[in-house]
């Protein structure tokens, strides 16, 4: 089975007690059990981690660019000035897919732009726990 990484950046540890009106009532937990089960229907090992330490993703990040593996990101709050987080996404050897549960868009102005889109193969947003799920089907799709 092919290994596809699931990062999620600051906070998002803390899904279901952090502003659910806006992020909605599951866990971390119910998003990592949504993220392998999904993985598993489309033949993928499906790895689910968070941090909230920027060089800890950065580092992660290298290792999927190391190991040629597709990477599904929520980068949260680093997505808007993480020019290190940036530069590691660029070094990429396989695609990764920036997702958001929320709609950067929709929200406050600071969070319109993201550093890391330009050089991630796509962006979804706005679909809740969705947004991960059509992630991690693009990539199966995709097949590289």
């Amino acid at each position: 089975m092919r290994t596809v990484f699931v990062f999620n950046g600051p906070n998002l540890g803390r899904l279901g007690i952090r502003e659910p009106d806006v992020y909605g009532a599951a866990s971390f937990d119910d998003l990592a059990a949504l993220c392998r089960q999904t993985g598993r229907e489309l033949g993928l090992t499906v790895d689910v981690r968070q941090t909230d330490d920027e060089a800890e993703l950065v580092s992660w990040i290298h290792e999927a660019a190391d190991g040629a593996i597709p990477v599904v990101l929520n980068p949260a709050a680093f997505t808007h000035y993480s020019y290190a987080l940036r530069d590691a996404i660029a070094q990429r050897t396989a695609p990764l897919i920036e997702v958001h549960i929320s709609n950067p868009a929709s929200r406050e102005e600071f969070r319109h732009t993201s550093v890391v889109a330009s050089v991630a193969s796509g962006t979804i947003a706005g679909f809740g726990l969705r947004s991960y799920e059509l992630a991690l089907r693009a990539i199966a799709e995709d097949g590289r």
